[in-house]
């Protein structure tokens, strides 16, 4: 059976995370991934564009795109939040709004060992922008 770019894209990233040896080395790479994240601009972080539930700031954008895929940009004030968030946008980022209804971030995490290094404030805000990722490929 044929895999689909998303599901090649989940298997990367698991394959990635599985290089390295301990949670701090893996940490240390989410926070690569959050560094890379282009930062959003200063009129795109407003109260609209805010995820609501999470202790950091963290604001999410989403762009229909013309063959009705969705794109997201994200930014963060905290590290290893920027770095969950790029994450996600790898995931879920230019994807159609069937694959990204198809695939559990949670999951996902799991697969990859963060899900439970997470702090509980931590895993709130995850799900918060899971949750407007997911509604945003609904709507």
């Amino acid at each position: 059976m044929t895999q689909t770019p998303i599901q090649i894209e989940i298997e990367e990233l698991v394959e990635e995370f599985d290089l390295l040896d301990d949670w701090e080395q893996r940490y240390r790479y989410l926070i690569d991934m959050g560094k890379a994240l282009p930062p959003l601009p200063d009129d795109q972080r407003t109260e609209a564009s805010r995820v609501q539930g999470c202790v950091s700031q963290v604001w999410l954008i989403v762009e229909p795109a013309d063959d009705g895929s969705l794109i997201f940009h994200a930014d963060s004030d905290a590290h290893i939040v920027r770095g969950l968030a790029a994450l996600l946008l790898r995931l879920y980022s230019g994807r159609s709004r069937q694959d990204i209804l198809s695939v559990d971030a949670r999951e996902v995490l799991a697969r990859i060992g963060l899900s439970e290094h997470l702090s509980p404030q931590r895993s709130n805000g995850l799900a918060s922008m899971i949750g407007r990722i997911r509604a945003a490929a609904e709507a």
